[in-house]
């Protein structure tokens, strides 16, 4: 018989680091299953946002939940940097979603307004700029930029530090970090679960599936779905310059190292992860529309990574009714939600029961009734 846990988690990325920095406390009754480097692994490509504005259209529940977990961030870096002493560069202070034509900005602020208008949906507040107001909070803006919107719940961390610091966090607290150890098999057993990986057997109690893309394999070895396909998004990343912007853009952001990142794409191509230069083209030219300047600017290197897509592009949350102790967890939000999965979702594991809140997430809802 091989290792015996108490909770198993499938998959160290940032989805399932946060759920296991959320369990440290059971230090070496907790393992976690990481399959490794060879993984589609959507942590390495992370662009970095907390990201609050705009989201939650079709799911209201959706926009609370990435409220609250933008609310408990700062809870979340602070355990980070006393435990682990890594600053994961958590910055608050508000972001923007740049506009650059008139009939543009015009699409946003309604999309924003049919946002909060959706029964149920908790408002916040969204600020519209013209192009003077967005200048002055953002100087060097384009001249010929028609404005945008700013929320001040939005904000950035450094998401490769961020995943370090969680690993760091769960092996300091005792618990069983095994790489190399991807699952392909899993089968319920009476009191628990037999995963078998790359490297043997290993038995746990409980077991949440964060494993990404690959949940959609393992999830219904243990009566889940999970029916999620990759999305992939690809990343220039410039070189270092003087500080010039104080706020995150939903596509442009500036490291706490100086490195300026640009992100702005979503392609369905499978599994491809190769980059595109005709991509890569257009996110630079709009890129140094919104800020000139980054004409001159030196590109470093640029990635493609996958990210982990439900069909209505919300998270799935569930405990298996057929075999109670299987948990899956799977998003594309890993930043976004990181401490909500650390500080709701795990507790919820830890009881062996999720609360009425994470209803609105279960796999069910793609159901749908065939015609008679």
């Amino acid at each position: 018989m091989g290792e015996s846990f108490e909770v198993a988690i499938v998959g160290g990325g940032l989805v399932g680091a946060a759920v296991a920095f959320g369990l440290r406390s059971l230090g070496p009754r907790l393992a976690v299953l990481d399959e490794g480097d060879i993984a589609y692994r959507a942590a390495r490509g992370n662009f970095g946002l907390i990201w609050v504005q705009g989201k939650g259209m079709g799911l209201p529940s959706y926009a609370a939940w990435t409220r609250r977990s933008a609310r408990e961030w700062p809870r979340l870096a602070g355990e980070l940097l006393r435990e682990c002493a890594i600053d994961v560069a958590l910055a608050q202070p508000g972001g923007v979603h740049v506009c650059v034509a008139r009939d543009e900005l015009a699409r946003r602020v309604a999309l924003l307004e049919a946002l909060q208008a959706q029964e149920g949906f908790r408002r916040y507040d969204v600020e519209v700029l013209d192009r003077r107001e967005l200048a002055r909070r953002l100087p060097g803006i384009g001249a010929d930029i028609a404005g945008g919107t700013y929320c001040r719940l939005d904000g950035h961390c450094n998401p490769l530090k961020l995943l370090r610091a969680l690993q760091a966090a769960i092996v300091r607290a005792g618990a069983a970090y095994r790489a190399g150890h991807g699952v392909v098999r899993i089968t319920p057993r009476r009191g628990g679960f037999t995963l078998d990986t790359a490297r043997g057997a290993i038995e746990a109690e409980k077991i949440v599936l964060a494993a990404g893309l690959s949940n959609a394999a393992l999830a219904p070895m243990v009566g889940l779905a999970a029916p999620v396909r990759p999305n992939k998004g690809q990343v220039i990343a410039l070189e270092r310059l003087p500080r010039f912007l104080a706020l995150p853009v939903e596509t442009i952001r500036q490291t706490d190292e100086g490195t300026v990142l640009i992100g702005d794409s979503q392609q369905e191509r499978d599994f491809d992860e190769s980059l595109g230069l005709d991509v890569l083209a257009v996110m630079a030219a709009r890129a140094v529309r919104v800020f000139p300047a980054l004409a001159s600017a030196r590109i470093v290197r640029a990635w493609a990574a996958l990210r982990v897509m439900s069909p209505d592009g919300f998270p799935i949350y569930e405990q298996s009714a057929a075999h109670p102790g299987a948990f899956v967890a799977t998003c594309h939000s890993g930043v976004t939600l990181a401490a909500v999965h650390a500080y709701a979702f795990a507790p919820a594991v830890a009881a062996g029961t999720l609360p009425e809140s994470f209803k609105p997430y279960l796999a069910g809802r793609f159901d749908v009734p065939q015609a008679a």
